[in-house]
């Protein structure tokens, strides 16, 4: 019998879905979080481990000699060594596209918390402004239209060509800059190199995975290039952005303002600098949490774990594993 660990399982699954499918497969011990130092003793003697952010590193991996399977809850898999996964024989798994739509309505739910304010003047009418306002209206923070306005979008992938294509709807041009030269592009799209980008942009969007190449890829000089009016969206990674830099700019006005749904450490330490700088919107992780798109990662974690154990592995990305 396949003995399954779901390490870390509550982001995934709070009591709102079921481990069903999961179960179905093997045996399987479940696991709200694991501290790491917990992670070897827990996942020791498992044929397959199911792991959203615990990490898996090569040491850690020496210790699990019975592992052949590593199945990540999520898109991104920094969090596992995949070269000593490929040389010990472990296959890791990920599961792309589940939360396309998700992120997409994430972004754009900062972009218009910044040009309505909803949730500012939401908040003003409960504590009575409306009531006592002598006209039959009052906002005290400007309202922007975003037609007309330019998107530029850092990562032409899956999820920043669903982004653009509700930007062209909206009015918005649309500015794209990729590590690989984006193509078949859409009417109203423009591929650019990044300091065009960051120049013309009034709102820069960040869809690109983490890498030793986008690693703090938005510091202080890109920042310098932004207009004084545009607007940061991050729903990427954390990391891309050089944060003290970006805490920098929002606190001396050089930009509007920054809507993160990503930080470099997360859960933030109580004195990390976006916390408190000005105009900056965080959102804890949650472009990926709507309750579909969990559910469709549910199911194809299960998949894929099934076609592992079937012999016909998919969405391997160690290849040779």
């Amino acid at each position: 019998m396949v003995r399954i660990v779901v390490i870390d399982g509550y982001s995934l699954n709070p009591g709102d879905l079921s481990w069903e499918g999961v179960q179905s497969l093997g045996t399987c011990e479940i696991y709200d979080r694991t501290p790491a130092e917990q992670t070897v003793e827990r996942a020791a003697g498992a044929d397959a481990v199911l792991t959203n952010k615990v990490a898996f590193d090569g040491p850690i991996l020496e210790r699990i000699p019975a592992l052949k399977y590593i199945g990540v809850l999520a898109t991104g898999y920094d969090i596992i060594d995949v070269d000593a996964a490929r040389r010990r024989g472990v296959a890791v798994t990920n599961v792309p596209s589940y939360s396309t739509q998700s992120v997409v309505q994430m972004v754009f739910a900062h972009l218009l918390n910044f040009t309505q304010q909803v949730g500012h003047h939401a908040e003003a009418v409960r504590r009575g402004r409306w009531t006592t306002c002598e006209d039959f209206c009052f906002w005290d923070s400007p309202l922007f239209e975003l037609d007309g306005r330019t998107l530029g979008i850092v990562g032409f992938g899956r999820i920043g060509r669903a982004v653009a294509r509700v930007a062209r709807a909206l009015g918005m041009k649309v500015l794209a800059h990729d590590a690989a030269a984006p193509r078949d592009l859409d009417e109203g799209v423009e591929a650019v190199d990044l300091e065009t980008l960051f120049r013309r942009s009034d709102v820069v969007s960040l869809h690109c995975p983490l890498s030793a190449e986008t690693h703090k890829l938005v510091n202080a000089e890109r920042l310098g290039w932004m207009k004084p009016t545009a607007w940061l969206i991050n729903t990427s990674r954390g990391p891309v952005v050089d944060e003290t830099a970006l805490a920098e700019a929002l606190n001396a006005g050089r930009i509007a303002g920054a809507g993160l749904d990503v930080l470099s450490a997360e859960p933030p330490g109580a004195d990390h600098p976006l916390l408190t700088a000005k105009n900056c919107r965080i959102t804890p992780h949650v472009a990926w949490a709507t309750v579909e798109a969990r559910r469709r990662l549910m199911q194809v974690a299960v998949d894929n774990l099934r076609a592992f154990l079937d012999g016909r592995p998919r969405n391997v990305v160690n290849g040779g594993a």
